[in-house]
């Protein structure tokens, strides 16, 4: 995905799956907490119909539009979290495993003290 995008001009732009087949409209952009970059897209799969969360990573805006490098049914079939509010780091995930993508994955935390108590050094 084009990073110099603002994300703001993505909402109200048509997406489009793998085959071309249209998926609906972006409703919301979803960015990332650490960098601010825009990460997923919420997209308004029909009229009375949820919206389908996407991965913006390895899908591409051409010419105004979204293409989502994935099948229709397997977006339309995403997990449902609701719209307009944050997304936890656990549903991220299940999105990710969701799509078949590699997570990166912060390094666990080291089973071990930080420091030491001032004043409590050993000889």
């Amino acid at each position: 995905m084009q990073t110099d995008i603002d994300p703001r001009n993505l909402i109200g732009r048509k997406a489009f799956d793998r085959n071309g087949t249209k998926i609906g409209t972006i409703d919301e952009v979803y960015l990332d907490d650490a960098t601010g970059v825009p990460e997923w897209a919420a997209i308004r799969t029909g009229l009375f119909s949820r919206d389908a969360f996407v991965p913006l990573e390895p899908s591409e805006l051409v010419e105004g539009t979204l293409h989502v490098p994935f099948d229709r049914a397997l977006i339309k079939d995403a997990p449902d979290f609701g719209v307009g509010r944050h997304l936890s780091p656990e549903q991220e995930l299940q999105l990710y495993h969701h799509y078949g993508l590699d997570v990166n994955q912060p390094p666990g935390v080291p089973d071990r003290d930080f420091g030491k108590l001032a004043g409590s050094e050993e000889p």
